[in-house]
């Protein structure tokens, strides 16, 4: 962690540094941590952790609801005192449309999910929305969901926010977190007053992942020899076809043949073997033909090499790469006896593999065989820089003391269930509450809560982080950041949430998010 210093009632941090007649001449104040979320090689890391497997992890994470979340006593205090004058920072953006007149919500293309993984190596997600910065890089949720609420003064892992993030697709990118910033008392002291956060993240990256290409056999034997990922397509075929697909690729081609019946009766091997082995693969010299029959892993390691019967057939036995379908299939069917090879997946287990066995026998050419050629696929994750995130969706303003009993609308993506257990969220696609916040200021003792504000509405688990947007115009679908949900609470008692509360953004809210507006972040692709 790393404390910034910023001089009482100060407003702008343009470096880091602050100028020297200022540090002389005006006391120093704790008011914000900032912490690194990723460098540009965990970064990386990170991107390929969201996005392998066709984004399988994004799809893995659950609402972020802890118990260190739950909200026992709610009460309501006094007004709240504004430490500076109210102020605002316009959005960017702005879509040109024509003003409308019905009462249907427009949800904005700023708000999206924030994933993460927990310090218990769950993977989470929370709402969060794209705001107006200085380099267009800005994302703004809950506290709770970039510090780890646990007491270790620690950031969370693997955070990215996916804007319009919908059933494991990612229309406008994929976004690391780069540099997170929040008050100094949430980060030290999990002061729920200051439950918000400001994240700098690195320029998107999209396109498309996990695109498959069918290639020649030598190109696919290249790229899985660098460690690249692919797959093998069987498909039968008859004897024609082998012999003339044999014929063309050779020993190193995708024609494969294996006897049907491998208790079939075997002949001597030919003396010129050797010299017309291709021939004898492809279509057989005077009634004998040299194909391979299946058996397990460790007949084919007690076979010797050579051209006998009962020798090893190399040109078969290698392994492959598999989906992970086909490898589920194999799996149950080795249980059950029906395949005699073996199968493993990488420590990852992102990439899936088999290997079945052969050893050579001599046959008569009217023995029943079995023909397949194979199609070779590389599978490959075909990304590029997408750019800034404020110039994909543009960023929402921002707002700070602005008067109690304001009319504000709410985003996010609720599905935790209610407390009596009924969940009526999917937290597939986001939903919004509109009303006045709260005159009286909310007291939560548990959660260090003096003065949070509150709306009326009745959402769950998953909401938290989604932003308070006061003065939001339906028409260009902005407004101004005034608020991020942190707790959900039951106020009444009847085990169903109705109740969220913000942090009330005042002056050091501002003096946070305009470091945050002021740092840059950069691309992790050219």
């Amino acid at each position: 962690m790393k404390r910034i210093l910023l001089p009482a009632g100060g407003a702008i941090l343009a470096t880091g540094l602050l100028a020297a007649g200022l540090a002389t001449t005006a006391q120093a104040d704790d008011t914000i941590s900032s912490d690194v979320l990723a460098s540009q090689q965990k970064a990386a890391e990170t991107l390929d952790f969201w996005t392998k497997s066709n984004y399988a992890a994004l799809k893995q994470a659950v609402a972020f609801n802890p118990d260190a979340l739950e909200v026992q006593k709610i009460s309501s205090g006094g007004g709240y005192t504004s430490d500076t004058k109210p102020g605002s920072t316009a959005p960017i953006g702005e879509e040109k449309k024509a003003a409308v007149k019905v009462q249907n919500v427009n949800l904005p293309k700023t708000i999206g999910k924030v994933f993460f993984e927990g310090r218990d190596g769950k993977l989470y997600w929370c709402s969060g929305t794209s705001i107006q910065s200085q380099y267009r890089n800005l994302v703004a949720t809950a506290g709770h969901c970039v510090y780890d609420i646990a007491g270790n003064d620690e950031v969370v892992s693997r955070w990215v926010f996916v804007p319009g993030y919908y059933q494991g697709k990612a229309p406008w990118g994929v976004y690391v977190g780069k540099q997170a910033f929040t008050h100094y008392d949430f980060d030290v002291y999990e002061d729920f007053d200051r439950d918000y956060a400001f994240v700098t993240v690195y320029d998107g990256i999209g396109g498309v992942l996990n695109k498959e290409t069918k290639v020649s056999p030598s190109e696919y034997k290249a790229h899985i020899a660098k460690g690249g990922k692919g797959y093998v397509k069987e498909t039968p075929i008859t004897k024609e076809e082998f012999a003339a697909g044999y014929d063309k690729y050779g020993e190193a081609g995708p024609f494969k043949s294996k006897l049907a019946d491998p208790s079939v009766e075997t002949v001597a091997m030919p003396k010129d073997a050797a010299a017309k082995i291709e021939d004898y693969i492809s279509k057989g010299v005077d009634g004998v033909q040299l194909t391979g029959v299946e058996v397990t892993e460790a007949t084919y390691k007690a076979a010797p090499s050579g051209l006998d019967n009962g020798a090893k057939f190399e040109r078969l036995s290698t392994e492959v790469p598999i989906s992970k379908e086909a490898y589920d299939a194999l799996v149950a069917a080795k249980g059950d006896g029906k395949f005699l090879g073996t199968v493993r997946t990488n420590d990852a287990k992102t990439a899936w593999f088999k290997t079945q066995y052969y050893v050579k026998k001599w046959v008569k050419t009217t023995a029943v065989m079995k023909y397949w050629v194979e199609d070779y696929f590389v599978v490959e994750n075909v990304v590029k820089s997408v750019g800034r995130l404020g110039d994909n969706v543009g960023g929402q303003g921002f707002a700070w003391n602005q008067a109690a009993g304001s009319a504000v609308r709410t985003f996010g993506y609720p599905y935790g269930p209610h407390l009596d257990g009924n969940k009526p969220f999917t937290g597939v696609t986001p939903k919004w509450c509109y009303g006045k916040t709260a005159k009286k200021a909310l007291l939560i003792p548990s959660k260090k809560v003096e003065e949070q504000i509150s709306l009326k509405c009745t959402v769950t688990a998953g909401y938290d982080g989604g932003p308070w947007l006061s003065k939001y115009s339906n028409a260009k679908r902005l407004g101004y950041v005034n608020g991020v949900t942190s707790l959900i609470a039951d106020t009444d008692g009847n085990k169903r949430y109705d109740t969220i509360t913000s942090a009330y953004f005042d002056g050091e809210t501002n003096v946070v998010y305009k470091a945050a507006a002021a740092s840059w972040s950069g691309k992790l692709i050219p």
